[in-house]
């Protein structure tokens, strides 16, 4: 009997081409949408918020596990959209409830890290 064939590990190279195919769905969402360039520029609002407020370690945590929860949640969303576009380009009532749930996802996300925001801002605010 046979061992069974480990599968070769990936290369350093197959592992550079994924950061770069990522980079560039990044970019790609950049360019084309609307709100996940919103969402950057309000996430680098509140970062230089953070800085100039001089957050605690635990704050910096808080802010960055928020903004990252929004800008990877409007990157499914713009996923799914297209993934729903291309699979169903005529309307149809599951192709919008697919798109409608992805965008609910988002706001969840963004309504959860304006409260962490201000959860966070509030007494500092209120300190100065």
């Amino acid at each position: 009997m046979s061992s069974p064939e480990i599968p070769p590990r990936p290369s350093r190279q197959s592992f550079l081409k994924s950061v770069r195919n990522a980079c560039a769905g990044i970019l790609t969402a950049f360019r084309s949408e609307r709100n996940f360039r919103i969402q950057s520029v309000i996430a680098i609002v509140v970062l230089l918020a953070g800085w100039r407020f001089e957050v605690s370690h635990w704050e910096w945590a808080v802010l960055v596990v928020a903004i990252g929860m929004v800008l990877t949640a409007e990157l499914f969303n713009t996923a799914i959209e297209a993934v729903v576009d291309l699979a169903s380009p005529e309307i149809h009532p599951l192709a919008k409830r697919a798109k409608d749930v992805a965008a609910g996802a988002t706001l969840i996300a963004a309504i959860t890290a304006a409260v962490l925001g201000l959860i966070v801002f509030l007494p500092h605010l209120s300190a100065h």
